[in-house]
């Protein structure tokens, strides 16, 4: 038995697998404590923790203690002259035309920086020698009397050499009991001060939250004899054990987007689809992520809440238009969809729980294409008049009818999406036509089908249990791990010796995390990739490579990759000959991946079709019907609403929708307008 738990902003989704087959659940979450939602999944679902082999879970926990400033009383120690790194931050503005804008305040007060004396140089060599006689007394006895919980330290040019970081945690680990130390080098091996800074104070400030969260969960498990095996989802689409999710939690970020992300290439490739748009629309956001040939993109670095984080993770873009995303004016008078959302609590006033303002999914009711009877199986209450009171407002402030005030929000939604879905496209070298759109999420097959219309894109494919693919995901991914430390390395005939020789250190280092985590290492698998760029750039390109192209590698083919993808993001670089570097490797290391449970492929068609009313350019009938009773080929020719326990999926006019041997409904456009 195995079961996937994911905590999202509205709900609460599990998925178990027995046997090779799956039962769901969702259940409202519970913002402010994200582990009693699990807790309530877990016990509804009635799943006997002691026969659970295997427990994968991805939760908002790191997310909200950022976004809330929730963590821990934290102080920050550097090498002397660097204190104020985390204010000074970077020169650009990250809203150009804002009069008023400010930087991103830092998690730690300036009060709680301190300064060590030392230096280490760029290549590695020490300038200053460590004053350990100044940390032992004069830093122990300030970080004592300020009673801190836990203590980040980054030391110049400690990504190349950290034995002077190594000993300032020995030395802090050894006097001040119970305070956690983490040094940078256990966060990020890479150059660009401040970005690592930022990084390993985001890392420390939300550890003993990670902590007492865990605590409280293995503490759960435990009481119910679970002896099983208790992981946790990463931004980059791998899984780690709970151990190895204390000591860097900050690589859970955005665990609940990249579980929907390794889901979809896995459950689409079943199919054949490999290059892929997944479209995760929830109850808070919407999350697009591209993956071409089979593979999602890893970036280096992401933001949260305006502070850099400089870790691997999916390449996945976030907009504030989920299904629980507020329809308000602005004061120019002009519809606006999100990015605010109702949330769980008290949610979309169909939902009855005291929410009085206008949401996307209380569009859906009044459109029609959300039959309240039918919402989640007709297992949760859903008030129609209360969705229609809410958006009667609007609709009289524009001078429309109701149904066309909701069709109005539900297209501005589609606009939104779309910009998202273009950010990780067309602005990086794809073509949207060129992919199929996996939608997902409670709402993502409402939307898909005409957010696919509008980018031209002919296919459109829902997986199974698409409301709680996310906990499908968990179960899909591989335990996975990244190590990346910046090496530059001129791009010459002495190159190719130089990658062989560092991808063989990094290549132990990483067996020994593995062997750490309780991993071993039968049938992990190995991929590289360099961060290169031509000489003077500031900003670096990802090519990867296949560890066994190494041996046979010359300095003539990593030109020409490089100069490929340089073309390929910027449609320039192939010109001439200009000299290039590479700047850092990335050695990731993958168990193998699990066996996916089997997915019904359709009932006995003993349900029939029948007629239903909705507004979709107008009013219109259309065809509604059970996604489970579509027999395997069986095709359904829109407009029709099929819905399904988890999900409701919208086929516009000029689609149709078949049920494939892999239990994944597909879309299709015929003729393109």
């Amino acid at each position: 038995m195995r079961v996937g738990i994911e905590v999202g902003g509205t709900f609460t989704d599990l998925l178990c697998v027995e046997d090779g087959k799956a039962r769901f659940l969702k259940v409202p979450s519970v913002p402010e404590r994200p582990d009693e939602g699990a807790y309530e999944a877990l016990s509804r679902a009635t799943i006997p923790l002691d026969k659970v082999e295997d427990l994968v879970h991805g939760s908002t926990v790191v997310t909200n203690a950022i976004l809330e400033r929730s963590g821990a009383r934290v102080a920050f120690v550097t090498t002397a002259g660097f204190r104020d790194i985390l204010f000074l931050q970077r020169h650009n503005r990250q809203r150009v035309f804002d009069l008023a804008y400010q930087k991103p305040a830092p998690l730690v007060h300036r009060r709680h920086c301190f300064e060590v004396r030392e230096r280490m140089l760029a290549d590695g060599t020490v300038a200053v020698p460590l004053d350990e006689d100044a940390v032992a007394k004069d830093l122990t006895a300030a970080l004592r009397e300020g009673a801190f919980e836990a203590v980040a330290v980054c030391l110049i040019n400690a990504y190349v050499n950290p034995v002077h970081e190594a000993r300032v945690a020995q030395i802090l680990d050894e006097q001040l009991a119970g305070v956690l130390v983490t040094t940078s080098a256990d966060i990020t091996r890479e150059f660009r001060e401040y970005e690592r800074a930022a990084t390993t104070v985001i890392a420390t400030y939300v550890r003993p939250v990670v902590d007492s969260y865990l605590e409280r969960f293995e503490g759960f498990l435990a009481k119910r004899q679970f002896r099983g095996r208790f992981s946790l989802m990463q931004s980059n689409g791998g899984r780690q054990p709970a151990a190895g999710m204390r000591s860097n939690p900050v690589s859970a970020l955005f665990s609940g987007p990249a579980a929907g992300v390794i889901g979809a290439t896995r459950q689409a490739g079943r199919s054949g689809f490999r290059n892929l748009i997944t479209l995760d629309m929830g109850g808070t956001s919407t999350d697009v992520c591209l993956i071409e040939e089979g593979a999602a993109q890893i970036a280096n670095q992401t933001t949260i809440g305006g502070l850099p984080v400089r870790t691997p993770l999916y390449d996945i873009v976030t907009v504030g238009a989920g299904c629980g995303s507020i329809v308000w004016i602005d004061d120019g008078g002009m519809l606006r969809v999100g990015p605010k959302s109702t949330g769980a609590v008290p949610g979309p006033a169909c939902y009855g729980r005291g929410g009085n303002l206008p949401t996307v999914t209380d569009a859906h009711v009044v459109r029609g294409t959300l039959r309240p009877e039918a919402f989640l199986g007709g297992e949760m209450a859903i008030d129609e008049a209360a969705a229609r009171r809410v958006f009667g407002r609007l609709a009289k402030t524009f001078g429309l009818g109701l149904e066309e005030m909701a069709s109005s929000a539900i297209r501005l939604t589609d606009a939104n999406i779309l910009r998202a879905i273009q950010l990780v496209s067309t602005q990086c070298g794809h073509d949207p036509r060129d992919f199929t759109l996996v939608a997902f999420g409670g709402a993502g097959p409402l939307h898909a089908a005409s957010v696919a219309e509008d980018l031209g894109i002919r296919t459109v494919l829902v997986p199974p249990w698409a409301g709680v693919f996310s906990a499908f995901g968990l179960l899909s991914a591989e335990y996975r791990t990244f190590n990346t430390i910046t090496r530059r390395t001129a791009v010459d005939e002495n190159a190719p010796a130089e990658v062989r020789t560092i991808y063989a250190g990094i290549k132990e280092r990483v067996g020994s995390t593995l062997g750490a985590l309780g991993l071993a290492p039968e049938g992990i698998t190995f991929g590289l990739t360099l961060e290169m760029r031509f000489v003077g750039q500031a900003f670096e390109v990802p090519v990867n490579l296949d560890p066994d192209e190494l041996p046979e590698l010359t300095a003539d083919v990593l030109m020409e990759r490089f100069v490929d993808a340089h073309e390929k993001l910027y449609m320039h670089g192939s010109a001439g000959r200009q000299r290039a570097e590479i700047v850092a490797f990335r050695l990731s290391a993958a168990s193998p991946a699990p066996e996916l449970p089997s997915a019904v492929t359709g009932g006995d068609g003993a349900v029939p079709f029948r007629e239903h009313l909705i507004f979709d350019n107008g009013e219109a009938t259309c065809r509604l019907g059970s996604r489970s009773s579509l027999r395997e080929g069986e095709m359904v020719s829109g407009p029709a609403v099929l819905e399904d326990v988890t999900s409701t999926i919208f086929v516009p006019i000029g689609w149709h929708a078949t049920q494939d041997g892999c239990a994944n409904l597909v879309m299709r456009r015929e003729t393109m307008p």
